[in-house]
C-alpha cells in the first residue's frame, strides 16, 4: 500500500508521514529531502539555482540516497542535517521549479513507490508522482499556525521573518501545490498529530478493507 501526503510548508507533512509510517510498519520516504539534498550539492559545488541544464546534470550523476533513521546522502555526504536549514528552505523552491530536475527525481520516486509498503511525503505525491496511490491526502492549515511550526523547527530565525519566508515559498511552490482530484484534505490547524495520524490510518484500514 501506498499513502502520499502532500501539502504546503508547516502544514505537519513530515511529522504525521513520519508518525504514520512507524505506526503501520511501513517505510517512510520524504521525497523532499531529495530536493533538499540536490539543493545542498548545487551550493557546495558553486552551480547556479537559475542553471537547469547544470542541475538536471546534477541530479543524473549523483542519486540521493534515503536511508534509516532520516539518513540522507548525496556524493558520499551524509547531509542529514545539512539540508534542514533557514538557507535550504529559502531556495528549495528555485532547484524544484525545473521541469529538467523534476522529471529525474520523480522517476526515482516512482522507483521507490514500487518496492513495498510506504508513507511518501512531499509536493504532488499524489497528483503527479504517484497518481495511483491508495490513499491520498492533503494536509494544510492556517498561515499563522505553519509559521509557529516553522519557528520551533527553526528557532535561529524570528517569526517575522519565517513567515515572510512562508509566503515566498508559498507563492514559489503554487505550482507543486494542487491537490489531487481524490485527494482527502484535512486541515491540521488546531488538531494534534495523533489525531490526523489516527485519521489517515483509519482511511488506509477502510481502503486496505474494501
Amino acid at each position: 500500500m501506498i499513502i502520499a501526503i502532500d501539502g504546503p510548508a508547516g502544514a505537519g507533512k513530515s511529522t504525521v508521514a513520519r508518525r504514520l509510517a512507524a505506526r503501520l510498519g511501513f517505510r517512510y520516504l520524504d521525497t523532499g529531502a531529495m530536493y533538499r539534498a540536490l539543493t545542498w550539492l548545487a551550493l557546495d559545488r558553486g552551480v547556479s539555482l537559475d542553471d537547469a541544464d547544470a542541475l538536471a546534470g546534477l541530479a543524473r550523476e549523483h542519486e540521493v540516497l534515503i536511508e534509516a533513521n532520516d539518513k540522507v546522502t548525496i556524493a558520499g555526504r551524509d547531509v542529514s542535517g545539512a539540508i534542514r536549514t533557514v538557507e535550504i528552505d529559502r531556495v528549495v523552491s528555485s532547484v524544484a521549479r525545473h521541469p529538467q530536475v523534476r522529471e529525474i527525481l520523480r522517476e526515482r520516486q516512482r522507483a521507490l513507490a514500487v518496492t513495498g509498503d510506504a508513507v511518501m511525503e512531499g509536493r504532488d505525491i499524489g497528483a503527479v508522482v504517484c497518481p495511483n496511490a491508495d490513499v491520498k491526502v492533503f494536509l494544510t492549515a492556517e498561515a499563522s499556525e505553519r509559521a509557529r511550526r516553522r519557528t520551533e523547527e527553526r528557532p535561529g530565525l524570528g517569526a517575522d521573518a519565517l513567515a515572510t519566508d512562508l509566503r515566498k515559498r508559498d507563492a514559489r511552490d503554487a505550482g507543486q501545490m494542487t491537490a489531487a482530484p481524490d485527494a482527502i484534505l484535512i486541515d491540521t490547524t488546531g488538531i494534534g498529530i495523533d489525531e490526523v495520524v489516527a485519521r489517515i490510518e483509519q482511511l488506509a484500514a477502510a481502503r486496505a478493507n474494501a
